[in-house]
């Protein structure tokens, strides 16, 4: 039996956000926990599923609104300029 090495996956082009952005992201994302979306009760729930991937769905929800608004941490950081 022969096993050949998989070829790594292409990397995609995502460029690193700078860190007022990812600043932003980290705000937002806290923010969310409190006020965000928030799990279904009753039969139709997600139930501990839905509870322990919440903070994933919080992630990317905070990463979509920080790339479409700017809450002007650039400005207010020394140096951080995006």
């Amino acid at each position: 039996m022969q096993i050949n090495q998989l070829a790594p996956p292409a990397a995609t082009a995502h460029p690193q956000p700078a860190p007022a952005d990812r600043l932003e992201q980290a705000f937002l994302e806290e923010m969310l926990k409190y006020c965000g979306p928030q799990p279904g009760q009753g039969a139709f729930s997600g139930g501990a599923g839905e509870d322990q991937f919440a903070s994933f769905l919080n992630r990317e929800y905070a990463a979509i609104m920080a790339r479409r608004m700017d809450l002007g941490f650039s400005a207010i950081l020394p140096g951080a300029q995006g």
